[in-house]
């Protein structure tokens, strides 16, 4: 899915893949070291319009002064402003950075600014090497929705952190209209296996340390 650059290989710097690899090896040590999807918080963004293995439904509706974007994953709520208003100013930093719409003829485009530098740009197993690399607060994503047809919205976004990619990178992909499909509620906690067996294996292994440690002293 991505287009820029050429060779379809994100521009990710040293360190943060680094960071990525530190967390990932220390998953069972803490709750923080997982992504913040597993940890219910949120899927992140642009990270929830990446596809994953299950509920990649979004539902996308047109009100005066604003598109609603809701995401059958965490069941989060976007909120997009097009109608023209300032921001809130960058003392104010969100996990899914705040975004504004614009209509470039036929087509919204969307940029979001204010990260707080929590998330991770992507979260699912799915995305490969690039899931659990940091973002930062200095991240801005410019995305574009081009309805191509009655069914399929051409949908881009470009993404820009100078402190984790050497340059900007572009990823494309369809949104395909389905009617018959269902969303249905994703209650993140209940059932939320990962994240409690991560951590239980976690203190065995601590326990099981602990006890070796014992022996040999004695």
């Amino acid at each position: 899915m991505v287009i820029d650059p050429p060779d379809g290989r994100v521009p990710v710097m040293k360190w943060a893949e680094d960071e990525r690899d530190f967390h990932l090896e220390h998953i069972p040590d803490a709750p923080e070291h997982e992504t913040p999807w597993v940890r219910c918080v949120t899927r992140g963004y642009p990270a929830g319009m990446f596809p994953a293995g299950y509920n990649n439904a979004y539902q996308i509706i047109q009100i005066p002064g604003y598109v609603v974007m809701v995401f059958e994953m965490i069941h989060e709520t976007r909120i997009i402003p097009i109608d023209g208003r300032a921001r809130l100013g960058a003392g104010i930093k969100q996990w899914n950075g705040e975004p504004r719409g614009r209509w470039e003829g036929e087509t919204l485009v969307v940029e979001s600014t204010n990260y707080n530098g929590k998330g991770s740009i992507a979260t699912s197993a799915a995305t490969g090497r690039i899931r659990g690399i940091p973002q930062t607060e200095a991240m801005t994503i410019v995305e574009r929705f081009t309805r191509t047809d009655a069914n399929t919205i051409d949908y881009s976004v470009t993404i820009t952190d100078p402190k984790v990619y050497t340059k900007p990178w572009t990823v494309k992909l369809p949104l395909n209209r389905d009617d018959s499909y269902e969303m249905f509620e994703y209650s993140c906690h209940e059932g939320n296996y990962a994240l409690p067996n991560a951590l239980s294996f976690g203190r065995k292994r601590d326990a099981e340390a602990a006890g070796k440690a014992s022996s040999s002293n004695q």
